[in-house]
């Protein structure tokens, strides 16, 4: 008897999970890969679902790629037409030298403004995160036409966003030789590691893998010079805020947040900030830290497609 009562108690939980995740469609029978050259680098990038279908375009993290997005894009795939590209200098996308390529954030927003026209995709939902943030915003800035909502992920659009390291990081944007060991703590295995798991009350759910892989890329040559070059351009995001808190009140987009609330380097009052601008946004403060996708995965991808159903609506 025992043993049959605490079988049912268990088993009543996993039927409950099985018609939950029943309940979210999943497919990547679309997913392809791709590659394009665009001012001269080779993009790549991942394509999925319907092509008649409105486009939202990915924009991914530091250190990562397209890849950080590949438990998302089956969720919206069946609905959306999803366009995901790696930044020149990550994931899959070339990475020339420095001498060759200006690593700053309005070259990377010009060449992945290029490469969208390039696909011919003129309306869009951008979903930013992190770099993406101000990549996608340097593009909507220019092209506020083509944007029909905009969704993000613990992307830092306030100063008050930021979480406490940035003070060693804004003494490395005043004296970038003076203060070395900044940038060697930002591209390290622990600081790599920690985006991912720092303030996580579910470590399990973290594959080590993401981190591994990542510190693998930021260690071949040349990533270093690539870096360092866009760690001290970050100064001009910051430098441009205002400008696109402005934009925002102007143009005030449809705007979902999804913001994990445990991030130590984009807290969560940078999330709230946006309602300032935009009153009518949409919040949710998620119980994860910077890739909120690590462990909120499936309640992210119900969020975006309830949030775009009711734009459509």
């Amino acid at each position: 008897m025992t043993t049959a009562t605490s079988l049912t108690s268990v088993a009543a939980p996993v039927a409950d999970r099985r018609v939950q995740s029943a309940s979210l469609a999943s497919t990547s029978a679309t997913t392809t890969y791709h590659r394009m050259t665009v001012d001269g680098v080779g993009v790549f990038y991942r394509e999925a679902g319907p092509r008649h279908a409105p486009t939202i375009v990915l924009l991914h993290g530091f250190p990562s790629s397209s890849r950080e997005f590949d438990t998302l894009i089956p969720l919206l795939a069946t609905c959306y037409h999803l366009i995901v590209p790696d930044f020149p200098g990550f994931g899959q996308s070339d990475a020339p030298p420095p001498s060759s390529y200006a690593y700053t954030f309005d070259t990377l927003a010009r060449t992945i403004s290029r490469f969208l026209e390039a696909l011919k995709i003129n309306e869009y939902i951008f979903y930013l995160h992190d770099y993406g943030g101000p990549i996608g915003f340097r593009i909507i800035s220019a092209h506020p036409e083509r944007l029909r909502a905009l969704i993000i992920q613990n992307a830092n659009v306030y100063e008050e966003g930021f979480g406490a390291k940035w003070s060693s990081i804004a003494r490395y944007w005043a004296y970038p030789k003076a203060h070395p060991e900044v940038f060697d703590a930002f591209v390290s295995l622990a600081a790599t590691e920690q985006r991912h798991t720092l303030g996580t009350s579910h470590p399990e759910r973290y594959n080590p893998d993401t981190w591994t892989d990542e510190y693998a890329h930021l260690s071949r040559p040349g990533q270093r010079a690539i870096q360092a070059d866009l760690l001290y351009d970050y100064r001009t995001n910051v430098a441009s805020y205002p400008a696109w808190q402005a934009w925002l009140r102007k143009h005030k987009p449809p705007t979902l947040v999804v913001w994990g609330r445990n991030d130590p380097s984009f807290i969560a009052a940078g999330a709230e900030a946006f309602k300032r601008d935009l009153p009518d946004a949409e919040i949710h403060l998620l119980d994860a830290g910077h890739f909120a996708l690590d462990e909120k995965n499936d309640e992210i991808a119900s969020l975006v497609l309830a949030f775009l159903a009711k734009q459509s609506g």
